[in-house]
């Protein structure tokens, strides 16, 4: 009796186990949205993409409630959570104080076909290729969704970060606005999108400054490279101008987030206040 009894308990002990792991591993699989702007657009944009949802006390007390409801109407589960366990939750002490588990949103490959009838709206494309770091990614998806950009393409560049954690944190909600594609051959993908859009590259010499960029019939289509080594010589090769923002010269470039800021705030500018890279004048 007592041997079939210790049986059962080893059998429940390792079942245990694997109820936790496989539980580890789903978590795993599922993105840490943390911060209070990237959970709330989360929720607003994409809420059955979210699994759980963990908060301190702070957060109670002022701010979930109305996300708690709307979990509660779909059924999904949310509770309070120790400091302790919500930095562990978050995998970051920079949790903001409110961490939602979620389904992370795929990043489909680019069809040219369709990319190249984007361009019938006037709106600025983004292009990153090779933008290694998922803050600096965090960085430009907040900024583009700022100034009303629709999408972003990633390249297949070895170094290009895709979404994370991290990104998703940073961004504060910028990501859940934008529509974000793989561009799988990158150069080829480039020469497709010269037929409808105006491949603007950037570099940090020897490039034109922004201000003689003229509107054309065409939308720009801006890319973004590397934050040490840049662009690669194709890709610049397959672009119809480089731009270069002219500094000081005491200090050799700008962060690449900072370059995408001030670059997309200068053709908001151009194309008036309505939509970033929407073309002013369709005829000239």
């Amino acid at each position: 009796m007592a041997k079939k009894n210790e049986t059962v308990l080893v059998r429940q002990r390792a079942k245990t186990r694997q109820t936790r792991s496989m539980a580890h591993a789903s978590m795993k699989k599922l993105l840490r949205v943390s911060g209070l702007p990237a959970v709330s657009a989360l929720l607003a944009v994409a809420p059955e993409r979210v699994e759980q949802l963990f908060f301190d006390n702070r957060m109670q007390q002022r701010y979930v409630a109305e996300l708690c409801a709307k979990l509660a109407r779909m059924r999904k589960s949310y509770r309070l959570a120790g400091t302790d366990e919500l930095e562990r939750i978050a995998g970051t002490m920079l949790h903001g104080g409110i961490v939602a588990l979620a389904q992370p949103r795929p990043v489909s490959p680019i069809d040219p076909i369709v990319a190249k009838a984007w361009a019938a709206d006037g709106r600025l494309l983004l292009l990153l290729d090779g933008v290694g770091n998922p803050h600096n990614l965090g960085a430009i998806a907040r900024t583009a969704a700022f100034f009303g950009v629709p999408r972003i393409i990633l390249s297949d560049h070895p170094a290009q970060a895709g979404p994370s954690d991290a990104s998703y944190r940073v961004a504060e909600g910028g990501l859940e606005y934008l529509e974000l594609f793989r561009g799988l051959c990158f150069v080829q993908v480039l020469s497709c999108l010269r037929e409808s859009y105006r491949i603007v590259a950037t570099a940090t010499d020897k490039g034109r400054p922004m201000a003689a960029l003229r509107p054309g019939k065409r939308p720009i289509a801006l890319i973004l490279g590397n934050e040490e080594r840049g662009l690669p010589r194709a890709t610049l090769d397959a672009c119809d101008e480089i731009v270069t923002i002219p500094g000081s010269g005491l200090i050799q470039s700008l962060n690449v987030a900072s370059t995408a800021a001030i670059l997309l705030h200068a053709l908001s500018a151009a194309d008036g206040p309505d939509t970033c890279g929407r073309s002013g004048d369709r005829n000239c």
